[in-house]
């Protein structure tokens, strides 16, 4: 009976052995795909090449993802060797410490050198250090670098009254103040724009009908022999700006390196002028805007920023909105218009919203106007719009609408196809005329 019960045990193991090796194989089995499939591969960072494709999406600025600003000084590079020095000279720690300062700027041409600069702006005589192989340079980035510490320039029109044209309408201030980058010479674009998406007056949401004040001036620089030949439109201009009291021009060279200098000095018209204005829209003269669908959306906007005002204690509206472009690198393509040397620029590109067209609140502008003092003029205005938001501690926030590279060409055409959209780039002044006849009746059609 025992010798019985021994056997049938050794019998029962080796029938048992290959139950449990397989059953732990199928546990095996079945950890190995659950870690698989909850496994996330590491992120990969990908650098574009400005101006970049768009990133995500969300309502108000954020604030940055990753760090922009480099604590580490190139020698090298231009920009932040300026930079850098100013950094120093605005740090609140080292601020009384000016013996530190002194030591470690650069010799004289960071600090000394500005200061003779700024008054000799206007007379352009004004040049920072020489760069290695500034020669070889494109001469718009030459340029850009003579007068890059210039930042005031005496304006030649000006609209003082525009946010105070409000009698009729018993508004006290702007709901929407469209800045729009013109130059001289296209009359057509300012006019077709007037014509159509650009009215100033009071205009209709979409869907709320309730009419908002809009105001739209055209910022303009003066046209220069240097950039080329151009026919004398002066006497043109003044006439536009006598029928149509719209056109903010200063005394700078408009160039594309230049344009940074619209931004600087409309926030400064700005605060002067129309500090009062909740919302600004910022572009160029070739973008198409559904003013309508744009004053729904921030009129939305203004209505959650006053609700949540009693919670958050919060009185400024941080709301920056476009295309937006992350990782963005400078190109370094001599060729292009956006070139930029590494001798001048060293590092990646902070979020930026590019390519026509960005919307943010007024409180916000004047902020920017201050922060801008502490940072250095970079030849290309979104980037450097960017750089004067990563300051503040905000990241600009990608909005659908803002189509900055264009619908696909099998739905340019068709009208229901802008239903969704804010901003379109690029436009010609017929275009313009067109687009906005097919858009009237819309959402019956579509």
């Amino acid at each position: 009976m025992g010798k019985c019960c021994k056997c049938n045990g050794r019998l029962l193991c080796m029938c048992l052995l290959p139950c449990m090796m397989t059953g732990h194989l199928l546990i095996y089995i079945m950890v190995s795909i659950f870690v698989t499939m909850s496994y996330t591969p590491p992120k990969i960072t990908i650098h574009y090449i400005a101006p970049g494709t768009s990133a995500n999406s969300s309502t108000l600025a954020s604030h940055p993802l990753g760090p922009f600003w480099n604590l580490r000084l190139e020698d090298s590079a231009l920009w932040n060797q300026l930079q850098h020095a100013w950094d120093r000279q605005h740090n609140p720690i080292l601020k009384g410490n000016t013996s530190w300062i002194t030591r470690k700027t650069p010799k004289k041409h960071l600090s000394e050198i500005e200061d003779e600069c700024v008054s000799e702006c206007m007379s352009r005589e004004c040049s920072i250090p020489r760069m290695k192989d500034s020669n070889s340079m494109p001469d718009q980035i030459r340029a850009f670098i003579q007068s890059m510490h210039c930042r005031k320039y005496p304006l030649l029109i000006n609209q003082p009254g525009m946010c105070q044209r409000n009698d009729s309408f018993g508004l006290d201030s702007p709901m929407l103040l469209m800045a729009i980058k013109s130059q001289v010479g296209n009359f057509e674009n300012r006019q077709a724009i007037r014509e159509t998406w650009g009215r100033s007056g009071l205009v209709k949401g979409e869907s709320i009908k309730r009419g908002h004040l809009v105001r739209t001036v055209f910022l303009l620089g003066r046209q220069d022999s240097s950039t080329g030949p151009h026919p004398d439109l002066k006497n043109l201009l003044e006439l536009e700006n006598q029928k149509y009291g719209d056109i903010l021009q200063w005394d700078f060279k408009d160039s594309f390196f230049n344009l940074t200098l619209k931004d600087l000095l409309f926030w400064n018209w700005l605060q002067q002028y129309c500090p009062s204005a909740a919302f600004i829209f910022k572009g160029d003269d070739d973008v198409f805007v559904r003013t309508d669908a744009l004053l729904d959306y921030l009129h939305k906007q203004w209505e959650a920023h006053v609700l949540m005002k009693d919670y958050t204690n919060e009185t400024d509206l941080d709301l920056f909105v476009g295309d937006v472009i992350n990782n963005a690198m400078p190109n370094r393509e001599p060729s292009t218009k956006y070139y930029i040397p590494e001798s001048f620029y060293k590092g990646v590109y902070p979020p930026y919203a590019g390519g026509g067209g960005v919307v943010y609140s007024g409180s916000l502008a004047l902020r920017l106007k201050k922060v801008s003092e502490q940072v250095r003029l970079f030849p290309i205005d979104d980037v450097y719009l960017g750089m004067c938001l990563h300051r503040l501690g905000l990241s600009p926030n990608h909005h659908a609408g803002f189509l900055t590279f264009d619908l696909p060409q099998t739905d340019k055409n068709n009208p229901c196809s802008y239903k969704s959209v804010l901003l379109v780039h690029r436009r010609s002044p017929k275009e313009m005329l067109t687009l906005w006849k097919q858009l009237q009746n819309l959402p019956g059609q579509c």
